[in-house]
C-alpha cells in the first residue's frame, strides 16, 4: 500500500534546494524527496542483521538448541 505525506510550511529555500538536488539527479522533486527519506532510513552501509548473525556463526561456531526442556550450557565468548 502506497500512502501519501503532505509536508506544511516548507521554508522556500529548503522547497529550491531539494528543487535543484532533484535536478542533478534526473529526478522529479517527488522522487528524490522518496529517495532521501529510503536512503536515510535504510543506509546502504547499515549493516543487516543477516550478516550479524552470519558474523557471529563464524566467529563463535554453531549454536546449539535443545529439542527439549533440558537446560543448556551457556555461550563462553571469552
Amino acid at each position: 500500500m502506497m500512502t501519501t505525506l503532505t509536508i506544511r510550511n516548507l521554508p522556500e529555500s529548503t522547497r529550491r534546494a531539494l528543487k535543484a538536488r532533484a535536478k542533478r539527479n534526473a529526478r522529479s522533486t517527488e522522487a528524490e524527496v522518496r529517495a532521501i527519506i529510503e536512503e536515510s532510513l535504510f543506509p546502504p552501509d547499515r549493516v543487516k542483521l543477516g550478516t550479524l548473525l552470519y558474523e557471529f556463526g563464524r566467529k563463535y561456531g554453531p549454536i546449539e538448541i535443545a529439542e527439549d526442556d533440558s537446560p543448556v550450557e551457556p555461550a563462553d565468548f571469552s
